[in-house]
């Protein structure tokens, strides 16, 4: 096996610029980068990332603790972080919470004793004081979609209450005046926030809120459907639905549909999160989009900064929802 010394050799540079290119120090120029990197590949060099972990004390691991593993929403955003991060040379390890404060502590302390130089979380059972109280530790972190002003700038999140809004005034724009909502587990902030963008879409436009068309789903599929079955059982009057994600729109449509109803024509229904099968389903599904990937580019951006002092990187904290009309809303 091929030797640090040897590189040194044949590249024709010191062992310490092969060690600051091995470590990606700022301070190296291309030409010598190239040098050094040639001379690895001809030789078939691999370093000891354990040797390099305890010279640079980085591990160039960035740990990386979701809610869950399983659907589109939480697919795309680990994708755009192991992508950013693999670019930049950078692995990632995964753990998941299951939006259980237990579950969520012993997945911090398990990244953190793996040694990753920082942690990326989207995290919902722990206090917020919690949060502030890890930020005095030793590792760094970033938090998505949540908003803690004690911890600003490590936080990016979205203006839900902003995508909320949004999505009933579209239904409201196209006439409807009945709206039924299916909202996210209302123990979770953004799930709280598109709840009150609804809200106050109907108060703009002078409509009262009926608790009657009120339904707590979970964010999950099956609660979309189960949503929909209970407006549709109790004959609740209503000419449109609200979900506030994707994945539950998709439940109540199935539900919908299953009651020998059509959409747009019977029921209106609009999504939010703009996950891949929105585009899919029939009818397509609108929606309001969520730029989750964006946001956890950003997010990884952050770690690259301040963490491993990459320059040039401008950080946005605050992602804001866009409209997607398609074709499951109709004008009445």
């Amino acid at each position: 096996m091929a030797t640090i010394y040897e590189v040194s050799a044949l590249a024709g540079v010191s062992l310490s610029s092969v060690s600051r290119v091995l470590n990606d120090h700022q301070h190296v120029s291309e030409k010598t980068k190239k040098k050094v990197m040639a001379a690895m590949q001809e030789l078939g060099f691999r370093p000891n990332t354990v040797a390099r972990s305890l010279a640079s004390n980085r591990s160039n691991c960035i740990g990386i603790l979701v809610d869950e593993l399983h659907g589109p929403f939480y697919g795309t955003m680990l994708s755009a972080i192991e992508t950013e991060l693999r670019q930049a040379g950078k692995h990632t390890i995964v753990a998941a919470g299951h939006s259980n404060e237990q579950s969520e502590q012993e997945g911090i302390d398990f990244l953190i004793d793996r040694n990753c130089d920082a942690l990326i979380m989207l995290v919902d059972a722990l206090s917020n004081d919690y949060l502030i109280k890890l930020s005095n530790s030793k590792t760094p972190f970033t938090v998505l979609n949540r908003q803690i002003p004690e911890l600003e700038g490590n936080c990016f999140y979205l203006n839900n209450e902003l995508g909320g809004y949004l999505a009933t005034k579209h239904l409201i724009d196209n006439g409807h005046k009945q709206i039924a909502y299916i909202s996210g587990p209302l123990s979770k902030q953004d799930a709280t926030d598109r709840f009150n963008g609804h809200q106050r879409a109907l108060q703009e436009a002078k409509l009262d809120y009926n608790p009657a068309l009120f339904f707590e789903g979970d964010f999950l599929i099956q609660s979309g459907r189960d949503g929909m079955n209970t407006l549709l059982k109790q004959k609740a009057c209503f000419t449109a639905l609200a979900c506030a994600n994707d994945e539950m729109a998709a439940g109540a449509m199935k539900a919908t549909r299953d009651q020998g109803f059509n959409i747009p024509e019977d029921y209106s229904i609009i999504g939010f999160d703009n996950v891949f099968f929105t585009e899919y389903l029939y009818p397509q599904l609108s929606t309001v989009n969520f730029p989750i990937k964006d946001m956890a580019k950003m997010s990884s951006q952050w770690i690259l900064k301040q963490v491993y002092k990459h320059k040039d990187i401008e950080i946005t904290n605050l992602f804001q929802p866009t409209l997607i009309p398609r074709e499951s809303v109709a004008k009445i």
